[in-house]
C-alpha cells in the first residue's frame, strides 16, 4: 500500500470539532470584552502583577510546543537524517500555529495591540525583548515560507477560484508555480534561518526574568536561565512531534508511525538527559536546593516539574521497551511536553512574584477562556489544513 503526504479528505464537521467552536465562540467572546472594556475588566492582572496566563502559557509555553518545528528541520535538512521527513510536515504545521496563535497571545495581552508593529521600526539594541519581537516575527515569515511548497504542492495547476475571483485563477497559479520552483533552490537558507532564529529566541525568553533577581523565586531564578530555557526547548521538541503525531495517527485511524517515533526517543534521551544534569548541577552549585523542603505551594510545583516533567520520562526512555512501545512512547513524551509546560507556568506564574504584591494571582474566567479559545482555534485550524492539504502521511485509498 503505497503511503505519502496527502491531504485526508475526512468528514470535517465531527462531535470534536463542533466542541471546538463552542470554545473557540466562548473565547471570541472574552476577546471582544477585553478590546471593549480592557484588560482590567476581564482579567485578574494589577500593576504590580502585569502577566498571567497570556504571557506564560500562550506565549512562554506555545513558542517552546513549537520547537518541534526547527528541532525535525535541522535533523532532516541539515544533518541529512531524510528518513525522519514524514514528520517534518506535521511538526512544520505545528510550528506555524504555534508562532501565529504567540502573535494573536501578544494582541491580546499587550495594553496597546494596535502598536506592535514598531519595534520593527524603533530599535533598542539594550532590549532582550526587542531582540524576542524581531526573531518572532521573522522567524514566522520564515515558517510561512517553508510551508508555501505544501500549498503550491497541493493547487499548482488546479487554481479553481469562485465567482468574481476566478480572473485570478492564472496569476495565482503563476505565483505558485514560480515560488515552488525558486523555493526548491533556495529552501535550506530558510531553514538555517529558522534555526538560527529559533535558538536565538528560545535563550531570550529566559534572558526576560534576569531582570527580576527580587521577583522569581530562587528555585527557578539563574543566571543560566536562558540556557536552562535554550536546552528544554529542544529537548520537548521531538517529544512534541510524538505526542502530536500519536495524537493525528490515532484520531484520523490513519497507520503508526512508530518507526520513525522510536528512534527519536533514543534521541531525546541525550536531550533530556543534558537539561536534567544542568537543572541539578545549577541547583547543586547555588545551594537552592535547601528550599526543597521547605513545603509551600512553589516548591512543591518545581518538585513535580522536575520528577515527573523531566526524571520519570527520562528514565522510562532508558528502557527498550518502553521506546518500542507505542503506550509507553506517547506516555513519556506526554511527560516530558507536560513538564515544560509546567516550567514555563511556574517560571513566568507560579515562581514570579512582586514585593509589591499583597495576594496570589490566579486566572479570571474570561483569561481561562481566551486561553482555551485561543487552543480550541489551533486544534480547528489543524484539521481543515491536514484535510485539504499533504501534510501528514496517508494510505492513497484516504484521498480517493
Amino acid at each position: 500500500m503505497q503511503h505519502a503526504a496527502r491531504p485526508l479528505k475526512r468528514p470535517l464537521w465531527t462531535p470534536g470539532v463542533l466542541v471546538m467552536l463552542v470554545f473557540m465562540f466562548a473565547g471570541a467572546v472574552a476577546i471582544i470584552a477585553r478590546f471593549t472594556g480592557g484588560i482590567g475588566y476581564v482579567t485578574n492582572l494589577t500593576n504590580a502583577r502585569p502577566w498571567g496566563i497570556w504571557v506564560g502559557i500562550d506565549v512562554a509555553t506555545g513558542v517552546a510546543l513549537a520547537a518541534g518545528g526547527f528541532t525535525t528541520a535541522a535533523l532532516a535538512h541539515i544533518f541529512g537524517r531524510h528518513y525522519y521527513e514524514p514528520v517534518t510536515r506535521p511538526a512544520l504545521l505545528t510550528a506555524v500555529l504555534g508562532y501565529t496563535f504567540v502573535v494573536i497571545g501578544l494582541l491580546v495581552d499587550i495594553g496597546r495591540s494596535w502598536a506592535i508593529w514598531k519595534p520593527m521600526f524603533y530599535w533598542n539594541f539594550n532590549s532582550v525583548l526587542f531582540e524576542v519581537a524581531m526573531c518572532v516575527m521573522i522567524y514566522l515569515t520564515v515558517l510561512y515560507i517553508e510551508f508555501l511548497p505544501i500549498v503550491a504542492e497541493q493547487f499548482k495547476g488546479r487554481v479553481n477560484l469562485p465567482g468574481i475571483l476566478s480572473g485570478l485563477n492564472r496569476l495565482v497559479d503563476n505565483f505558485l508555480q514560480a515560488a515552488d520552483r525558486m523555493l526548491g533552490k533556495v529552501m535550506w537558507v530558510f531553514i538555517i534561518l529558522g534555526v538560527v532564529l529559533s535558538c536565538m529566541h528560545q535563550s531570550s525568553l529566559g534572558s526576560l526574568m534576569l531582570v527580576a533577581p527580587t521577583k522569581l523565586h530562587p528555585l527557578w531564578y539563574t543566571p543560566i536561565l536562558p540556557l536552562l530555557f535554550l536546552v528544554s526547548a529542544i529537548a520537548v521538541g521531538y517529544p512534541m512531534v510524538v505526542f502530536e503525531t500519536t495524537l493525528a495517527t490515532a484520531s484520523f485511524k490513519l497507520n503508526s508511525e512508530m518507526h520513525i517515533l522510536a528512534p527519536l526517543t533514543r534521541i531525546t534521551i541525550y536531550l533530556l538527559g543534558i537539561y536534567l544534569l544542568l537543572k541539578i548541577g545549577d541547583m547543586a552549585v547555588r545551594g537552592t536546593w535547601i528550599y526543597l523542603l521547605d513545603g509551600t505551594y512553589q516548591t512543591n510545583a518545581f518538585v513535580v516539574e522536575l520528577l515527573f516533567g523531566v526524571m520519570l520520562p527520562w528514565v522510562m526512555l532508558l528502557f527498550k521497551t518502553v521506546r518500542q512501545s507505542a503506550r509507553g512512547v506517547f506516555t513519556a513524551a506526554a511527560l516530558i511536553v507536560g513538564g515544560v509546560v509546567l516550567n514555563r507556568v511556574n517560571v513566568f506564574i507560579v515562581g514570579y512574584r512582586s514585593p509589591l504584591t499583597e495576594s496570589g494571582y490566579f486566572p479570571s474566567p474570561s483569561e481561562i477562556l481566551v486561553t482555551l479559545g485561543l487552543i480550541a482555534t489551533l486544534m480547528f485550524i489543524y484539521r481543515v489544513v491536514v484535510t485539504y492539504l499533504p501534510v501528514l502521511q496517508a494510505p492513497k485509498e484516504v484521498s480517493s
